[in-house]
Parts: C-alpha cells; structure tokens; sequence
C-alpha cells in the first residue's frame, strides 16, 4: 500500500491527542487516506501532515453521532473508525447496531464494551474467570463503606469509570495508606461521581507496570499482538504513561497469552489492551485494568517496533493488505515529553536507558519527516510559561 494507490476507504480518527496523532501517523505513512476529528483546532497535535483535519462540537454523546450521519455523505465507501478515548468508544458502542451500517468498526456486544469500561464490573468479571487481580472494594455514592478495614494497606482508590467532571478536580488515582484516608478521599470524590474501587496496592514501581497491545480481527483470526514495559508514568505511580519501552523477550509469552486469554473468555473482537503489574512479594502478574474498543495513549510504541496495529485493524476492516503490518526494525522506546518532564521535576527517575542501553526513545510529538506538532507543542508551552497573569 503506498500514497498513489486509490479507492481506499478513510480512516476517521476521533480525538486528536498524542494517541490519535499515533494512530494518524501509522496510517497516513502508508498511504491512508486519514480524516482527524477534534474540537480543538489549535491543539499542536492537528499539525501533522498526515490527513485531513475537522473541529467538531464533541467526541462523545449524541452530537458524536450527528455528526458521523452528517460525515457520512462525503464518502462513497464506509470509514474506518478509530475512537481514542473512553467516552466517545462508550457512545459508539451504545449506538453500534446504527453505526455498524455506515462506518465500519470492529466492537463485541455493548454489554461486554461497558463491562470492560467499569473498573469494578471488569474486576469481577476476572474473578470469575480465575486471573489474578488485587483484592478490591467498590465504593458506591450514599452507601456504607463497609469492608475497607479488611483491604490490606496501602492500597489505591480510583473511579470506577473515566469521568470528565472527576477529571478537572482530582488526579487520576490515588494511593492511601489506611481505611481513613480512603474513607476521607471518597467523602470528597463521591461529590461528583457514582462509585470508585478501592484496589490493594501491587509492590512494584512504575517500570514493573507491562501491557499487551492487539488487534482481534472479528472472523477469529489470531490477533496482532506487541508487549511493553512502562519506565516512567505522571504522576508517579498512580499516573499515565511516560516513557515505555518493548518488554523485555522472555515474558512476552505469558503476557500475550494472559491477554489472549482474558479476551478470547470475555468474546472481545477489535482493538484491546491489558495492562499488568508484577508484584515482588510473589513474584506474579496481576491483571490491573483493560483498554477495550480503542487504541491505547501510548498505542504507538508498537508501531515503532514494527508491528502497526492501527494498520492491521484497517486492512482488516477495509479488505486490503500491506506488508508493513509486521516489520523487522531496531528497538525503540516512547516518551512523552510533558509527563517525562514533570515526573522528573518530581524527583523521579527513569530507568528506560539502564534497562535496554542504547535504546532510541522517540519524543511522541516529534518525528524528522513531521516534526510540526512538535514545534507548535513547544511554542504552545512557551506562550504558557510567558503569559502575562492575570490581575
């Protein structure tokens, strides 16, 4: 596949941060035809110059699937989607059964995508199923926190979906060392949602955090498979993703396989992820939390290593073929730029160069035959820091 080829369908990608600049890129390099949907224009990422680019009014919700109808009558054979984020994957699962005759997008049935999306149900769901996962409580809005006192301490409390209200006050989890800071940390989040999980805490540090990104084609073929390491996450230890690295040869088996597993028992078809921590007191895997329907924030860091996941789930779904699904190439990490940096004004340490010396770490935003988003993030960032405050 290569630019000057023609009739391919479009590739929709809906979000416009660092993952959807990864997966424009994947695509775009190959000569997809790209269209990337954000309600920013000025976000520095929509400077690639791979695909065509589109403010609309939200990524998730009903003005999500007004505008895909409305989107729909530029094109003669159906899109690809790609979601980014949680609620707007949430909203096309909920709307799948409509969507599927207009676009194509490979999903289970909507109650499998919800489940995968709580944190708590996804927690029961691994029970059930005999993988290993920290002992949990759920906390619900108005209930009784029963149960705390029996978790072994520390442990962390988090949502148990992603919430944007949620987002703009608190962090995106928290570590606590006693039933009462849990206690006092959800008089105060169950202001503005539902319910959290209170999870016991896995010993390990940021670089024993592993995750397994596929591709799970619906007509059952084997999935397209990459297994990395995490180094750095912001904020430390509770955070994203910082910088990752490929995970290391000898565990990449039992990653995949776990992974495989859980999603083969669950009927999982389409884009997926899992995320694991190795915990030093019994030295075993634990299943932490998966990302279903979607590309993960650091999805491209298989990319780099040759295996184009983005790329797969496209000829896939579009019925076409490319030799550059699957390529030999050196090893290379991924970082991003802003959570590297504040990990480090933190005082944390990136072990990425001690455990895989010589590696080559690619800046997220920054590439040498597209370098622009990379140059508008630092004048962005510049702008920031030199504004004048306000009186």
């Amino acid at each position: 596949m290569n630019a000057s080829d023609t009739g391919l369908p479009t590739a929709i990608v809906i979000g416009g941060d660092v993952n959807g600049l990864g997966v424009t890129r994947a695509l775009g390099r190959h000569g997809v035809p790209v269209l990337l949907l954000d309600t920013d224009p000025e976000r520095p990422t929509l400077r690639t110059r791979y695909g065509r680019k589109m403010a609309i009014p939200e990524l998730s919700g009903d003005e999500l699937i007004e505008t895909l109808y409305a989107l729909r009558r530029e094109f003669k054979q159906k899109p690809v989607l790609f979601p980014t984020q949680e609620a707007g994957l949430s909203t096309l699962s909920t709307y799948y059964a409509e969507i599927r005759n207009l676009y194509q997008l490979a999903l289970p049935d909507n109650d499998i995508v919800q489940m995968m999306l709580d944190k708590n149900l996804f927690q029961a769901r691994a029970e059930e199923l005999g993988f290993r996962v920290p002992k949990s409580l759920q906390l619900v809005r108005g209930g009784e926190m029963v149960g705390l006192e029996k978790l072994r301490y520390p442990a962390v409390i988090k949502p148990s979906a992603k919430d944007e209200t949620y987002a703009r006050h608190f962090a995106k989890a928290y570590r606590v060392t006693s039933p009462g800071e849990a206690a006092a940390l959800w008089v105060k989040m169950e202001l503005v949602i539902e319910s959290a999980i209170v999870q016991e805490w896995i010993e390990g540090g940021d670089s024993d955090i592993y995750f397994c990104l596929q591709y799970r084609p619906p007509s059952g073929a084997a999935p397209i498979s990459f297994c990395g390491r995490k180094t750095l996450q912001w904020p430390p230890l509770v955070g994203g993703t910082a910088t990752c690295i490929p995970a290391q040869q000898e565990i990449r088996a039992e990653l995949t396989a776990t992974t495989s597993s859980f999603f083969d028992l669950t009927g999982f078809v389409g884009l997926c992820s899992m995320e694991f921590k190795f915990d030093y007191r019994d030295r075993h895997f634990y299943l932490v939390e998966p990302t279903a329907g979607r590309t993960d924030y650091q999805e491209e860091i298989a990319v780099l290593n040759g295996v184009n996941i983005p790329l797969a789930a496209y000829c896939d779904l579009a019925g076409c073929a490319s030799k550059a699904i699957l390529e030999k190439v050196e090893p290379r990490g991924w970082r991003d730029p802003f959570g590297y940096h504040n990990a480090l004004a933190k005082g944390a340490k990136d072990p990425a160069l001690e455990l895989m010396p010589g590696l080559k770490l690619a800046d997220a935003y920054f590439r040498y035959e597209d370098p622009m988003p990379y140059v508008a993030a630092r004048l962005s960032s510049f702008r920031k820091r030199f504004a004048p405050k306000a009186a």
